[in-house]
């Protein structure tokens, strides 16, 4: 048998995944990443800490799947985007990673909101400036850390340093790193003078080469190989951020369908041909998998990991539990309301989560339906955007943990008004890694080859039109807890 592996490094876990040619997953083994906070608001990662926990969920793969490392033809990596994984001039990690969840920019971020820096840059980046942005994240540490910036000898995203330790070369990924505020997104390339308008000029010979998701951008080295149990020489992929990855496995080629994925962040985004001169809203663009295409998303850390926090506090591990308890309750009937806001908000800089309406009459179970409704609450204000970027959607595509919740996603279609299609894709990070490996490797000869033989079936889910009117007072009177929290931070200023 021929195997291809992919590597899924997201906010909370690491994945390993055997695929067949044919994208039939022979395996998969996860394991918990730890987020350090050493201060609020900061998300940091160790590295060396995400390298060794990457290399076992290899070896226990290929060990209980008793795979051969000869058998993997190819290797890919996935991962959650932006953020910052530095190494120093001697190719060591330097100082923790730090991810794109992280807020200790935010000051930086808001004073260059009020120099309009971000509507500068925007026509050459296609990008928002956000506090987990590579380029906020240098910044601070120039300003603050002046000793550990001078040490830096490459600048790298996570996949990119997995990479890295896999085969001992250097290079950033295009999907990922043309979104880092440090990519000429027209004329493609690092660029710079961007680097030099936002004060950090000096980090420009510390960018390494660019690299497509599917080329071939090392070989398996003797000491990860004696790690992982992987054969020396086998190739790895440049790879994919992990929204271009959900994109190709929810099987996006054209404007009809938009893909949401619900994990640590709210991502809404959508497939195009063509860079669109916005009057009105800054849509952010992303290089695509496939060479002329762009992906369009809208993005903010204000998804399932809320769920995640609260079943945490509680103690509560069963799933079908808390869909039980959701289920038995009157859709969109209670009073109370739940912000998403515990990693970060969409709806201006420094507000937070919390529920309101909260009365003595109301039960765990009250408490789990507020976070499924304010999470696609918070969903609907990426979704809304990007529909006028796509006007003709006409489906929304559901990826993520909560889209294995019937309950759950009927309350999105419900509430969003659009069918809901789910990709019956148990690991979509681990299955569009898998994908550019068998790209780059020679077994399709490109993505759109590969995304049509492995095209999933799709459960889809009707929007109910007996709550279509509970629902949408439900979600204005969220938008009016939102204006109310957004005027209480004005005044804080």
């Amino acid at each position: 048998m021929e195997y291809w592996l992919g590597l899924d490094c997201g906010g909370t876990f690491i994945k390993a995944g055997l695929y067949d040619r044919h994208g039939n997953e022979c395996g998969i083994v996860r394991r918990g990443l730890e987020i350090i906070a050493p201060q609020p608001g900061w998300a940091e990662r160790d590295m060396s800490a995400l390298w060794h926990t990457a290399a076992d969920v290899i070896r226990e793969l290929l060990t209980t799947r008793r795979v051969a490392g000869a058998a993997i033809q190819a290797v890919g990596i996935s991962a959650q985007g932006k953020g910052l994984f530095l190494l120093d001039k001697q190719g060591q990690p330097l100082g923790n990673g730090i991810l794109s969840s992280d807020q200790r920019a935010l000051a930086l971020v808001r004073e260059w909101q009020q120099q309009g820096i971000p509507q500068a840059l925007y026509p050459l980046t296609r990008q928002t400036l956000w506090t987990g942005h590579p380029v906020s994240l240098l910044r601070w540490i120039k300003q603050h850390q002046p000793a550990r910036y001078a040490q830096i000898g490459t600048v790298q995203m996570a996949h990119d340093y997995l990479r890295y330790c896999l085969t001992g070369e250097l290079a950033c990924e295009e999907t990922n790193s043309s979104e880092s505020n440090l990519y000429h997104m027209t004329r493609g390339g690092w660029d710079p003078l961007l680097a030099q308008q936002l004060g950090i000029g000096e980090i420009v010979p510390a960018l390494p080469p660019l690299i497509g998701s599917a080329e071939v951008a090392g070989r398996i080295h003797p000491a990860a190989a004696a790690l992982t149990g992987l054969q020396v020489g086998t190739p790895v992929v440049g790879g994919l951020f992990d929204v271009v990855s959900t994109a190709l496995c929810a099987g996006l080629d054209d404007e009809t369908r938009l893909n949401a994925v619900m994990g640590t962040w709210s991502v809404t985004s959508g497939i195009t041909d063509r860079l669109c001169d916005d009057p009105d809203y800054p849509f952010v663009y992303g290089r695509y998998a496939e060479p002329g295409r762009w992906i369009v998303h809208e993005a903010s850390p204000t998804s399932a990991a809320n769920l995640e926090w609260f079943c945490q506090q509680w103690g509560l591990r069963d799933y079908a539990q808390l869909n039980a308890w959701v289920a038995a309750l009157p859709r969109a009937a209670s009073s109370l309301l739940f912000v998403p806001f515990l990693y970060g908000s969409n709806a201006g800089l420094g507000l937070h989560a919390g529920f309101f309406g909260l009365q003595a009459c109301h039960q765990r179970a009250h408490l789990v339906q507020a976070i499924y409704e304010g999470v696609i609450f918070s969903h609907l204000t990426h979704l809304h955007r990007m529909r006028q970027r796509f006007p003709q959607a006409t489906a929304l595509r559901i990826t993520g943990g909560p889209a294995h919740s019937r309950v759950w996603m009927q309350m999105f279609a419900d509430i969003s008004g659009l069918p809901v299609e789910l990709p019956q894709v148990e690991e979509t990070g681990c299955l569009g890694a898998a994908m550019a490996a068998m790209v780059g490797s020679g077994a399709y000869t490109h993505f759109a080859a590969a995304q049509r033989a492995m095209a999933s079936r799709l459960i889809r889910l009707t929007p109910d039109a007996d709550v279509a009117v509970p629902c949408r007072k439900k979600y204005q009177r969220y938008q009016s807890l939102i204006a109310v929290l957004q005027a209480l931070q004005s005044e804080e200023e």
